[in-house]
């Protein structure tokens, strides 16, 4: 399973549902709702959607019960990039090869938009079609609230924004939060909408954790030259890096043997996480 193609594979459906979870953007406030969809559309590979699917397959269901979670998490993840593009955060100007949300449009209208593409990711979450009964979707908002709130990215976030360096064990936890927890709440709330058993969930989410800690540890060695203050290359440098994504990709893969063929789409795409090249 090469985990380009099956990204590819998965793409249309997924801009396809998040269109459809999103106002036109000539709807009024057109203002806010062309502010939504600037950082969406065109997205990039879609990895965290891509890995709600490949979840719901892993454990036995069809891809399409988890695209509820594929489509509310990827419009979490890009609040969360709209809004650390902000000049009171990374203060960034470009993103995806465009200007950032609050150069292309101005700052409230940023914050606004942020704050709208958070929402709809839960109305999208219990509100798109598919199988699942209302106690795993409830379960599902549980877990992305927990994924984006002040134990994961948010909390990650105000600690990355105040961190002078640190040691590893810092700096993962930074990871662990404002990246893992939503790769994390991808995997298992896909899972869960599928129809994954709790131990199967338990497996998968600890499975998502160490991948998104190795996901940004790739990021730091792809980084390598940039002035960033939560790298762990920067703190135990390139080869103790690289060996530290491995063995947690090696300890994700751990997580989810017992899965069998049918995993192995999840599987390409936790070992791309480790391989990709910018």
């Amino acid at each position: 399973m090469d985990a380009q193609d099956y990204l590819a594979a998965c793409l249309p459906r997924v801009e396809q549902a998040l269109d459809a979870a999103l106002p036109r953007a000539d709807a009024p406030p057109a203002r806010l709702h062309a502010a939504m969809r600037h950082l969406i559309f065109p997205g990039g590979k879609r990895l965290r959607p891509a890995l709600a699917l490949a979840a719901a397959e892993a454990v036995g269901g069809d891809a399409s019960a988890a695209l509820p979670a594929a489509v509310a998490v990827e419009l979490v993840h890009v609040y969360s990039l709209v809004h650390d593009d902000l000049p009171c955060m990374d203060d960034d100007v470009e993103r995806r090869g465009r200007p950032t949300v609050h150069i292309a449009f101005d700052e409230s209208t940023a914050v606004l938009a942020g704050d709208a593409l958070l929402t709809a990711a839960f109305e999208a979450l219990v509100s798109g079609a598919g199988p699942a009964d209302a106690a795993a979707r409830v379960l599902a908002v549980r877990d992305l609230a927990r994924a984006a709130g002040a134990a994961g990215l948010v909390g990650g976030q105000v600690d990355d924004l105040a961190s002078a360096g640190g040691g590893a064990a810092e700096i993962e936890s930074v990871h662990a939060r404002k990246t893992a927890a939503l790769i994390a709440a991808a995997i298992s709330a896909g899972a869960r909408l599928a129809g994954a058993s709790e131990t199967q969930i338990a497996a998968l989410h600890a499975a998502g954790v160490a991948a998104g800690i190795a996901f940004q540890i790739t990021d730091d060695l792809l980084d390598a030259d940039e002035d960033e203050g939560t790298s762990l290359v920067r703190a135990i440098g390139e080869a103790a890096a690289r060996e530290r994504a491995q063995a947690l990709l090696d300890h994700a893969l751990a997580q989810i043997a017992g899965l069998g063929a049918r995993a192995e789409p999840l599987r390409a795409l936790l070992r791309f996480v480790v391989s990709r090249k910018l």
